[in-house]
């Protein structure tokens, strides 16, 4: 595995105990399909919360949080009707999240939640 993806996995995980901790419930990680890719999908009584996870090691390229662009919050948004679809799940509530995870060199770690990303 590289460098890049194992990053990327443990931030994941960060933000799935994050998600837990909040009293979410985790449903899928990593789904794909022809449109892309949904990081996490959890659930929150009766809110599902397609959530996108951007893990950084340094703030060379700004802060995790600001790369989930306009047009990555509206894939997502397409990503999470396919997820429904494919799962045959209805959702009264559908959620967009973004985390920022920042693991910086001395090995302190940061977290960045942004629920309801528009």
């Amino acid at each position: 595995m590289k460098a890049k993806d194992a990053l990327g996995a443990w931030g994941e995980t960060l933000a799935c105990d994050h998600l837990t901790a909040l009293g979410c419930m985790i449903v899928d990680r990593n789904w794909r399909c022809e449109l892309g890719e949904i990081d996490i999908v959890a659930r929150h009584e009766s809110t599902l919360i397609v959530c996108e996870v951007k893990t950084r090691s340094s703030l060379r390229h700004g802060e995790p949080i600001e790369a989930v662009s306009d047009r990555k919050v509206r894939r997502l948004r397409r990503l999470a009707l396919c997820w429904l679809d494919a799962h045959a799940i209805h959702a009264p509530f559908i959620r967009i999240d973004a985390i920022g995870i920042l693991r910086r060199p001395d090995g302190t770690t940061s977290l960045r939640h942004i629920t309801g990303v528009e």
